[in-house]
């Protein structure tokens, strides 16, 4: 099946973008805008917004026709195998199957410190109505906040016996949290560790495609909740129990 984007009727094509330019608002840098969508191939594009954002910077929203068709049954996307659970669902699988709380490790490591996506998921308020893990009765939820280095999150987790390590990261466009990323799967590796954690990463350009490139079990994106979480690690935990 050959999919479009539309906006005003199916298949049309239509689009929006948005980006800013480092000049300032102008007749020319309205052009400019507009000479932007041609070379990107857009049909008739159109400069629908245009605004300052500060000094010799300026912002545009462009509409515009792209020609771009994609066949969806060609699409391949690595998913998490898990079965979605209930909060109570998650707590009744963790008192049949375990003695103890599980215990969850979790921050934004490295440089990183954006913490809305660690604390979505591991404060006691949660987010969007979803509790977060600090709430679920058999798990001990830790989170360590912001710019912890990965030699400290690693000592940590040892320390409090962890079986789930959750980082947030925001993958910037220099690939720094990437690095970031891969040297603590090789951290834990050369601690011996890595076998015995599910290792799960988190962030908004995070997919599960790339975690498990990188050496994780797991990667959540945007839309995530604690139950997500959960869901995966608990049912994880408990096949790698046998």
């Amino acid at each position: 099946m050959k999919i479009k984007p539309y906006g005003d009727t199916l298949n049309d094509g239509s689009i929006q973008m948005s980006f800013t330019l480092p000049m300032s608002l102008s007749a020319k840098a309205v052009q400019t805008a507009k000479e932007i969508g041609k070379q990107m191939n857009l049909v008739d594009p159109s400069v629908v917004h245009a605004e300052s954002v500060g000094d010799n910077f300026s912002f545009f929203i462009v509409y515009g026709q792209t020609k771009a068709i994609v066949d969806i049954d060609k699409i391949k996307v690595v998913e998490i195998q898990k079965t979605e659970h209930s909060k109570s669902d998650i707590e009744k699988l963790i008192k049949d199957n375990f003695d103890e709380e599980i215990v969850i490790i979790g921050a934004s490591t490295g440089t990183d410190a954006h913490t809305v996506g660690i604390d979505a998921i591991m404060n006691m308020k949660g987010f969007d109505g979803h509790y977060g893990l600090e709430r679920y009765a058999g798990i001990r939820a830790i989170n360590l906040g912001s710019q912890v280095t990965n030699e400290d999150f690693v000592k940590i987790a040892r320390q409090e016996k962890a079986k789930v390590l959750l980082v947030s990261q925001t993958v910037t466009q220099k690939d720094v949290h990437l690095k970031n990323l891969i040297e603590l799967v090789e951290l834990l590796e050369s601690e011996g560790m890595r076998k015995d954690v599910l290792l799960i990463a988190g962030g908004a350009r995070i997919t599960h495609e790339l975690a498990k490139e990188l050496g994780y079990d797991a990667g959540f994106g945007p839309g995530s909740y604690a139950e997500d979480v959960a869901s995966f690690a608990v049912t994880e935990l408990i096949k790698r129990r046998g």
